[in-house]
């Protein structure tokens, strides 16, 4: 027996190994259920995605309709052709595009299937609202991919495809699209809106109070005592705890926290290569926790279910249930980003003071002076869940209903700093620790740099774990070792290089002619946060870095940064790439770096290759494509 867990929300205690549902079940609950007529699909990576279709699903009460939110990974979405046996039936696509515009993990087999599939989809109405982030080169390539796929197969585009901008604001498009598309729906299928504005719960509060306690979740995601007793193979829903073995501080001054970890994976089938993700699982600040649990007045140990009202739902519960509310706030729940306005709108109702809950309602709307102040008093001023009740008195919900809305606490991915070939039992992750002061003067903490920090290689006796799984990815170094590799990675960006030169040495070693490896480093000041500087000086001594180049910012009167040192460097690398073949990789900051690194080299094309700006912008779009120029950005 293996857990097979269908649902990032679903919790079996245990059953046997087999296929996931089809979508048969779903359109059986569909025609089960009278009325329901639209489902939503998600592709979604840190929950966001999942969290809108929830939110559609829930609004299709408020119009008149019934609805449900469905992970395109539990199905076989060959049956989709079959929603257009239901009467005023819907699909809605909340598609997150994830890396170099890729779909998530969860959507991956649905995207294979709409490449290969040549099924007939007439009758099936559908709209999508697109996730991404303008910082990326891919800008929502999987929503507008799904809306242009799902047409050319027949089906009927009922709405126009909405577009969601992370670097802008994602909430605000959202609201927007949702406000447009409801009405248009209503008139699309001809039903009125029901006028049913209040809140409506999806979740009913079972507390336990005689429970035996070895059936209660303290903090696993699949199955219960998972972590207790730790079976592979390991993945987001069953995840490896991962003893620290080194926590050290990487930068030698300054007031900032640099730090190298080293997690023990002996024993546990883990295989990674370098340029792969390590997933972690952080928890949240136990003071945050306590002081939430203090101005709600509830007792944090209170044993409790969350349990669906939709009985045909596959969800059954928001997070893992039986557990505490302690468990939850801690564990499951996403209690520091700024609530998102559903949020805000559904717990209006409990606030005694009616200006508190007019103004919490009109940041939920989409009416400019509504926006405005969310975009001030929440997103500007940073307020999360916490500040928000210490900033409004009169609002004092049920702890319970604050649970059903929360946002699941996702993992946090971080690149490897480290080669598998070097370090087969361990891996070794670069990060900095995230902290400042809001506008309110309150001071904010990176919730899985600070829970990192804070891992102590051995805590009074007992070792520190880390829940992680691994994330493969497309970052890889060249198949030929003869190809020269250029690495830009200033900051953080260094870790996945470190485990590029780990192996570039160790092949070496093994007698394999290795061509020029390249390193441009970034960092403030040499004396502060040059990380790795003595690993990396030493991989040049030996020949292992053909060049190290190392652009200190803030150490003269004009800032350089490596950009900078890339154009004085011009001729070496465009033989590299032009002539050698080089492979280049990117890693770091998307909104800055990534995107001035790559008009530098637009520009030494220009220059070198005697290209127009055109010609140059297509010749790295064909290196991308052929993978010589790859990027492990985020923003």
């Amino acid at each position: 027996q293996r857990c097979w867990v269908f649902h990032a929300q679903q919790f079996p205690v245990c059953v046997k190994s087999g296929p996931p549902s089809n979508l048969t079940q779903l359109w059986e609950a569909l025609k089960s259920t009278w009325g329901r007529n639209i489902v939503v699909f998600y592709g979604s990576q840190t929950g966001t995605g999942e969290e809108f279709a929830n939110r559609l699903s829930k609004d299709a009460q408020r119009y008149g309709m019934k609805g449900m939110a469905a992970d395109p990974e539990e199905y076989d979405m060959c049956e989709l052709s079959r929603l257009a046996e239901i009467d005023n039936s819907l699909a809605i696509f909340c598609m997150a595009t994830y890396g170099e515009g890729d779909p998530t993990d969860n959507a991956q087999d649905f995207y294979d299937w709409l490449q290969e599939s040549d099924g007939e989809l007439n009758g099936v109405n559908y709209t999508v609202f697109a996730l991404g982030n303008k910082t990326y080169e891919h800008y929502n390539a999987m929503g507008v991919y799904v809306d242009k796929r799902l047409e050319e197969l027949g089906a009927k585009r009922v709405f126009d495809l909405g577009m969601g901008d992370d670097d802008g604001n994602l909430e605000e498009d959202f609201v927007t699209w949702r406000e447009q598309f409801w009405p248009a729906m209503c008139e699309h299928f001809g039903v009125e809106a029901s006028g049913e504005d209040s809140s409506i719960r999806q979740y009913e509060l079972k507390e336990h109070n005689d429970i035996n306690m070895n059936k209660v979740y303290t903090g696993e995601f699949g199955c219960l005592k998972s972590f207790e007793t730790q079976k592979p193979p390991f993945d987001a829903k069953n995840p490896f705890l991962a003893p620290v073995i080194v926590n050290r501080k990487l930068n030698k001054a300054g007031n900032r926290h640099l730090m190298h970890l080293e997690v023990d994976i002996t024993g546990s089938k883990i295989r990674y290569e370098s340029g792969d993700h390590v997933a972690v699982y952080p928890t949240n600040d136990t003071a945050i926790v306590n002081k939430l649990g203090q101005i709600l007045g509830v007792d944090l140990d209170t044993v409790i279910s969350l349990n669906n009202l939709d009985e045909e739902s596959n969800k059954k519960h928001p997070f893992p249930c039986p557990t505490t509310y302690r468990t939850a706030l801690t564990h499951y729940l996403d209690i520091i980003h700024p609530p998102r306005t559903n949020v805000l709108y559904e717990l209006a109702q409990y606030a005694t003071d009616p200006k508190d809950q007019e103004n919490m309602r009109k940041m939920a709307s989409s009416a400019p002076e509504g926006k405005a102040l969310y975009q001030s008093f929440v997103l500007e001023d940073n307020r999360n869940i916490l500040a928000i009740l210490e900033d409004l008195p009169s609002l004092r919900p049920p702890i319970d209903h604050l649970c059903e809305l929360m946002p699941r606490l996702q993992a946090r991915y971080y690149s490897i700093a480290s080669s598998s070939k070097v370090h087969p039992n361990s891996i070794h992750i670069c990060a900095v620790l995230v902290e400042y002061t809001t506008k309110t003067g309150r001071l904010t903490k990176g919730v899985a740099t600070t829970w990192l920090k804070n891992k102590l290689v051995a805590d009074n006796g007992h070792k520190s774990t880390v829940p992680m799984y691994i994330r493969k990815s497309q970052f890889r170094l060249p198949f030929k070792a003869s190809n020269p590799v250029i690495m830009v990675g200033p900051g953080t960006g260094i870790a996945p290089f470190m485990g590029f030169i780990q192996e570039r040495g160790w092949l070496k070693e093994q007698g394999k002619e290795v061509g020029e490896t390249v390193l441009y480093f970034g960092c403030r000041h040499k004396n502060e946060d040059y990380l790795y500087q003595e690993d990396l000086e030493e991989a040049e001594k030996t020949g292992v870095i053909t060049k190290l180049n190392v652009a200190f910012s803030r150490d003269q009167e004009q800032k350089v940064y490596v950009q900078h040192l890339l154009r004085t460097n011009k001729e070496d690398l465009w033989r590299q790439i032009h002539t050698d073949n080089a492979h280049i990789y990117i890693c770091g900051d998307a909104r800055n770096m990534a995107r001035d690194v790559q008009t530098a080299f637009y520009e030494i094309a220009e220059e070198l290759g005697g290209m127009t700006r055109t010609q140059a912008t297509d010749y790295i779009k064909k290196l991308m494509t052929k993978g010589r120029y790859s990027q492990d950005v985020w923003s």
